[in-house]
């Protein structure tokens, strides 16, 4: 999978806003290059909340297990809840040790234990994992959304 592969399954999806940093739009440069994806049907950043998925292009401070320094390196992090990492990983928390495996579904290194789930270089084994996990973020996303904007009965 490539990165446009990825913003073009995930821009399928209804209702999605798919944010791509770039220099002169007041971004951080460190954003540069990388995509975040709200579920916002009014096309506009949700005030509260986060991206339920994001792809990253590059290490960030205190994030470098992945080895994102490498040429064309890139990583797909999905919000999959705590329950779907820890029957994916078999972790509850923590950092995933040797976080740099190539197509390989893995703890997020920084946020597993805020139940996010991660992908270096998704390719052929994981491509269908990615594209089913995105579709559940983004229905969970949904589901807050609705129930954020839902009218007080």
């Amino acid at each position: 999978m490539t990165i446009d592969e990825i913003i073009g399954f995930v821009d399928g999806l209804d209702g999605v806003l798919t944010l791509r940093p770039a220099p002169g739009d007041g971004t951080p440069e460190i954003s540069w290059g990388d995509a975040f994806f709200y579920y916002a049907p009014d096309g506009t950043v949700p005030k509260t909340g986060q991206p339920f998925a994001t792809v990253v292009t590059k290490d960030h401070p205190g994030d470098r297990a992945s080895r994102l320094d490498r040429p064309g390196a890139f990583r797909v992090n999905i919000a999959a809840g705590k329950e779907e990492t820890a029957r994916r990983t078999g972790r509850r928390t923590g950092r995933e040790p040797a976080a740099g495996a190539d197509d390989t579904v893995i703890a997020h290194p920084v946020y597993a234990a805020a139940g996010w789930l991660a992908v270096v270089n998704p390719a052929e084994r994981t491509a269908e994992d990615v594209r089913e996990l995105l579709r559940t973020a983004h229905r969970s996303a949904r589901t807050r959304y609705e129930r954020r904007t839902r009218p007080a009965e």
